[in-house]
C-alpha cells in the first residue's frame, strides 16, 4: 500500500511517519486485503490537532475517518479507531463486494463547479451564478448498496454515481430523519 503523509504548516517526522504507517496498515489489512494507498493529512487549530485518513480500495470504495485531540498523536490514534470501526460494520459487505465484482469500480468523469454565494439584498442583475472554481468530479458505476455504503464509508451528505443496473445518473442522501434517500430518474413515469 502507499501512504503520503502530510501535515498542513506542521512538520510531520519520521516516527510519526513509522507509526502511522504501522497502525493503519495493520487496521486496513484486518478487513481488506487489497488496499491502493492512503492519505493521512495532519494539520492544526488553536491548540487541537486534526488528522484526516482517506484510504483506497482497489475496487473503487474510499473510506474516510478524522480524529482532534491536544496531542497529534492521540489525533491519528482517534482517526484510525473510526477507520476501524467503520471497515468493521462494513466488513462483510466489503468481502462480498470483493467476489461480486470482478473488474474495479468504472469511474466517468465529470465537470464540478464552486458557485460564489449571493449574499447581496438587492435584486440580481441576472439569475447566472458566479463561478468561483472549476474541478474534475469523478462519478462512480455502482448498485445502489454499494451506492450507499460508499456514502457512509466516506461520511458525505450525498453521492452522485451512476447505476449499473439501469445505466442512469441516480443520487443517493442522507435525509433529516436518518434514512437514505434514493433519487432514480429512469424510473420517474
Amino acid at each position: 500500500m502507499r501512504y503520503q503523509i502530510t501535515g498542513k504548516q506542521i512538520d510531520i517526522g519520521e516516527a510519526l511517519q513509522t507509526h502511522v504507517k504501522t497502525e493503519l496498515g495493520s487496521v486496513v489489512e484486518k478487513y481488506s486485503q487489497r488496499p491502493t494507498d492512503a492519505n493521512v493529512v495532519f494539520s492544526k487549530s488553536a491548540h487541537e490537532y486534526c488528522c484526516e485518513a482517506t484510504v483506497h480500495l482497489s475496487t473503487g470504495l474510499t473510506a474516510q475517518a478524522k480524529g482532534k485531540a491536544t496531542e497529534i498523536y492521540a489525533a491519528f490514534d482517534g482517526c484510525s479507531e473510526k477507520m476501524d470501526k467503520q471497515l468493521r460494520r462494513y466488513k462483510r459487505r466489503l468481502k462480498n463486494h470483493h467476489q461480486e465484482r470482478s473488474q474495479p469500480v468504472e469511474l466517468s468523469g465529470a465537470a464540478s463547479y464552486i458557485l460564489a454565494a449571493e449574499e447581496t439584498e438587492d435584486e440580481p442583475d441576472s439569475l447566472a451564478p458566479v463561478i468561483v472554481a472549476e474541478m474534475e468530479a469523478k462519478i462512480p458505476s455502482l448498485s445502489v448498496g454499494e451506492a450507499v455504503m460508499q456514502m457512509e464509508l466516506a461520511g458525505a451528505p450525498v453521492l452522485v454515481f451512476k447505476n449499473e443496473k439501469g445505466g442512469g445518473v441516480n443520487v443517493v442522501y442522507k435525509r433529516d430523519d436518518g434514512n437514505v434517500g434514493w433519487i432514480d430518474p429512469a424510473t420517474s413515469t
